[in-house]
């Protein structure tokens, strides 16, 4: 008996000549500076972005303290146009914190990397939302909702567009009574802005080898939450960052907490995912952090109104791969630009953004296509951007051999080689282990127990993904998929007691049963993107791909 087979309808297809995917500062400045150039010139250029989120800036989440260089090259009148950069950071203070009490960093003896002085405390979720209004003034069509599925090729393998998921797949990956067919998108040029761990942008990087000669990318997962807290403790402008406990020696992290205006704080902790103790969480780190006498005092008395997580790309210019690849390129962090040292990317962002707008915009002029913008990489090596990269490239190898020595050497590059007037470290360290593969078996590690949380200071998962607003059509298939459904229970849990119950920050992951009956539920409802099981899996099993059109969180304020 021959199986009934689905024959989709051809896909209806829009005519660019540059698509954009992802609608953050990347995507948004790449749009607003190709139309720029478009109008400073009087030729006509169509350019659409599209968004995942539900509204731009739906789904960005980060500290943030802002340089505002790379937003001043794009808009020299910012101020005058209403950007949402309003808290100026008035002081620095940096923490190194034992289980009961903290030793600070005198200012003078701060590195340049966390200085501050000139930058702006923010939600980057409103600063793209401004960016957002900025580009569509200048006539780019934005998409909100519709998330890019599909790179679509030529018959020669370069790059002519992306297609959006189709809608109205119901759970057994058939057509349902709703079901709506993608859009093909082509493009002349197709620049990607999905941020860190992007699903097409890891698919490129692969296809071309982008990634050749490079370190293996190195991340961190980034949790935050905002706080409203008593009016007596706020000081506007103060930025805090801190080190050492609760995280042991040999494990990388820091935390940061901003008091923005408002009577608001932004208060955060990143773990670096390479990490090997499968017992860790950094949700729970986060958690035991908040604890500490010296963080504590700010938030006690206030009230949690706002949570979130994200991966962070964190290898530096020593994992940056190559950004440009027949018909299109890689910006913001999809690549891997910020700076960790600094805890900044958004200027990164916006900079490559405009980087590879001018490169396409000229290769547009010159009546090209589909090729290889190779003017946008040459641009960044001589850009002040690539400079700032180039003093901080060995800022996380130094930490994989243990904070100690990892606070020495950042003094040494960051403090004393810029007075000798040496910007650019005369070394370079390199690493070869991807962070999946630093996870260590669980017999190798003693059991972390956790305290349970308060409801008022620390939080369980759940009750955090509330505040995130994460929603995704439960009818839907799970963006969340396995290349084989029993290594889970067969390889995860028996050799590494089930890790992704611990790294994932939004409680999807959960061993179910007893008496090796156990099996992996998948919640999907609750994923808030942050892509860290896609990282950190140690068997690089679980694969994130997109769900259907506007799912996820929708961060307010953040």
């Amino acid at each position: 008996m021959s199986e009934e087979i689905n024959v989709l309808p051809p896909r209806e297809v829009m005519e660019f000549d540059v698509v954009i995917v992802g609608g953050g500062p990347a995507g948004l400045a790449t749009a607003i500076r190709l139309r720029q150039r478009a109008i400073e010139a009087g030729r006509e250029l169509s350019v659409c972005i599209l968004e995942k989120g539900s509204e731009p800036g739906a789904h960005i989440l980060s500290g943030a303290v802002m340089d505002p260089r790379a937003l001043t090259e794009l808009f020299p009148d910012w101020a005058e146009r209403g950007a949402p950069l309003k808290q100026k950071v008035t002081r620095d203070e940096f923490l190194f914190l034992n289980e009961t009490g903290s030793r600070s960093t005198p200012n003078a003896l701060l590195p340049e990397c966390f200085h501050n002085e000139g930058n702006y405390i923010v939600s980057l979720g409103e600063v793209t939302r401004w960016l957002a209004q900025q580009a569509e003034a200048l006539e780019v069509a934005i998409f909100p909702g519709f998330p890019a599925a599909e790179v679509l090729y030529s018959e020669d393998g370069a790059v002519i567009g992306v297609a959006t998921g189709d809608m109205g797949i119901e759970k057994n990956g058939q057509p349902g009574p709703a079901f709506e067919r993608g859009m093909a998108l082509h493009a002349k040029y197709t620049i990607f802005a999905e941020g860190s761990r992007g699903h097409l942008g890891r698919q490129l990087i692969a296809r071309f080898q982008l990634d050749a000669g490079k370190d293996p990318q190195a991340y961190g997962i980034g949790i935050k939450e905002l706080w409203q807290i008593d009016p007596a403790k706020h000081e506007p402008g103060l930025v805090v960052h801190a080190a050492g406990w609760p995280l042991d020696n040999d494990t990388y992290g820091g935390a940061f907490l901003y008091h923005a205006e408002g009577g608001k704080v932004s208060i955060g902790y990143v773990v670096g995912l390479d990490y090997k103790n499968p017992w860790l969480s950094p949700f729970e780190e986060f958690q035991r952090f908040k604890t500490h006498p010296d963080i504590r005092k700010h938030l006690e008395g206030g009230k949690r109104i706002g949570y979130g997580a994200r991966a962070i790309t964190a290898g530096g210019l020593m994992s940056l791969p190559r950004t440009v690849f027949p018909g299109g390129a890689l910006v913001g962090c999809e690549a891997g630009y910020l700076n960790v040292s600094r805890i900044k990317g958004s200027h990164a962002a916006i900079k490559t953004g405009m980087l590879a707008a001018d490169a396409a915009f000229d290769a547009l002029v010159a009546d090209r296509q589909h090729d290889e913008l190779s003017a946008y990489p040459q641009a960044f090596e001589t850009s002040w951007l690539h400079a700032e990269l180039q003093q901080a490239k060995n800022f996380k190898q130094w930490f994989k051999k243990g904070q100690t020595v990892a606070t020495l050497m950042t003094g040494i590059e960051q403090w004393l080689l810029p007075k000798l007037g040496i910007r650019n470290p005369p070394w370079t360290l390199r690493h070869s282990t991807p962070d999946h593969a630093c996870l260590e078996p669980a017999s190798k590690h003693a059991k972390i127990n956790y305290p349970k949380p308060d409801g008022v200071l620390t939080f369980d998962r759940l009750s955090s993904v509330f505040l995130s607003s994460t929603n995704h059509a439960e009818d839907q298939p799970s963006h969340l998929t396995l290349k084989d459904a029993s290594v889970p229970v067969r390889i995860n849990l028996a050799e590494y007691a089930g890790p992704e119950a611990r790294y994932c920050p939004a409680g999807v992951y959960e061993f179910v049963g007893s008496d090796g009956h156990e099996q992996l539920q998948i919640n999907a409802q609750n994923c808030v993107h942050c892509k860290t099981c896609d990282i950190k899996d140690p068997t690089q099993n679980i694969v994130w791909v997109t769900p259907q059109g506007g799912g996820g969180p929708n961060y307010s304020g953040m």
